[in-house]
């Protein structure tokens, strides 16, 4: 199944409950469409959200909105029914907004492209948390909900762990050779796996942070910009040659190439609510929708926490050492950033 957006997205997410799936555009358009399994998607709702690109799109509140995030800094909520705007905070970030991601019923993060994290709280109706952890754009970010922790990856090559039930940034990795652009949590908390610019796939393990256990250079040289837990020793991977591979995690292999995009980088790639569709988006512009039980039997009854479980008493690793002051190094299209920060109050759930 395949969606024309007829502009390159950068992002997609689909509906917690129902068969909905938002993309968001180049041109700072936000889409929304339905689909099912035998007729063509319709576009429900087209929304000029932003002034710039919308680079993350995220359904909050059970779905019933949509949280966008661009590089004007602005974030915006947005009506799902209506297309209305609900909410928009115009001062959001210093920096151009780059990643969100859901947190708890109540809190949502979002990192921007001089490597600051924030957490916002939609009952207290403000910024809870902010972490100035990376040199570089965040690229992105997992959350361990056990053990109430962010851990992210930069354009600086780093991965960091953001504690939010002591507000500090608890660990951070040492430089790698190459960014990191994608990270996802396996084998029920133990270990965490980034992919990076290069194609090499970087193993921690919980509680190590400070330097890699285990290396996986079989999908070199392409780079590794997205990645789903598909289950504990399962990852789906989107590289740089339009190839979306099934990935063992330890033992570490390529199982196989279960899709090909098209011969551009994969952009994003995400689950339906139930399981039924892989999304994936590509610069080809298209949105594609793939059948799992055609492509990946089976895969309708593995887990949906792509975060799982982690061993939440191992909360006494301090950072290696402070950040140092950020740097602007971004080499994609996507990260450049124009404009000035307008900073300003953080009061941006107050109508949600």
């Amino acid at each position: 199944m395949e969606i024309n957006l007829e502009k390159l997205a950068f992002d997609i997410d689909f509906h917690p409950s129902d068969n909905l799936v938002a993309a968001g555009l180049i041109n700072g358009d936000l889409h929304l469409y339905r689909y099912t399994a035998d007729s063509v998607p319709v576009r429900l709702l087209e929304v000029h959200a932003h002034t710039e690109s919308c680079r993350a799109v995220r359904f909050i509140n059970g779905g019933r909105a949509l949280l966008t995030g661009s590089p004007d800094h602005s974030i915006l909520a947005t009506d799902v029914e209506t297309g209305s705007t609900i909410a928009r905070l115009d001062n959001a970030h210093e920096a151009a907004v780059n990643r969100l991601i859901n947190l708890t019923e109540s809190t949502v993060a979002s990192g921007d492209d001089e490597g600051c994290i924030k957490v916002w709280d939609t009952r207290q109706r403000s910024c809870s948390n902010s972490f100035d952890v990376h040199e570089d754009y965040i690229s992105d970010m997992t959350f361990a909900s056990d053990a109430m922790k962010i851990l992210a990856t930069s354009g600086d090559g780093t991965l960091s762990v953001c504690n939010l039930r002591r507000n500090k940034v608890q660990a951070q990795s040492e430089f790698s050779e190459d960014e990191l652009l994608s990270v996802v949590i396996m084998k029920n908390g133990r270990k965490v796996v980034c992919g990076s610019q290069t194609g090499i796939l970087l193993l921690y393990s919980w509680g190590c942070f400070k330097d890699c256990s285990d290396r996986f250079v079989d999908l070199s040289p392409n780079s590794i910009d997205t990645m789903l837990k598909l289950d504990e020793d399962r990852i789906i991977t989107g590289s740089e040659n339009g190839l979306i591979n099934l990935i063992g995690i330890l033992p570490n292999r390529v199982i196989q190439p279960i899709a090909e995009h098209s011969e551009y980088p994969v952009e994003r790639l995400a689950f339906s609510h139930d399981r039924k569709f892989l999304g994936s988006i590509a610069h080809d512009q298209m949105l594609k929708l793939w059948d799992l039980d055609n492509i990946l039997p089976g895969s309708g009854s593995t887990q949906r926490n792509e975060a799982g479980e982690v061993d939440s008493d191992n909360d006494e690793m301090d950072v290696d050492g402070d950040a140092d002051s950020k740097s602007n190094k971004v080499n994609k299209t996507k990260h450049a950033s124009n404009g000035h920060a307008l900073g300003g109050s953080n009061n941006f759930f107050a109508d949600l």
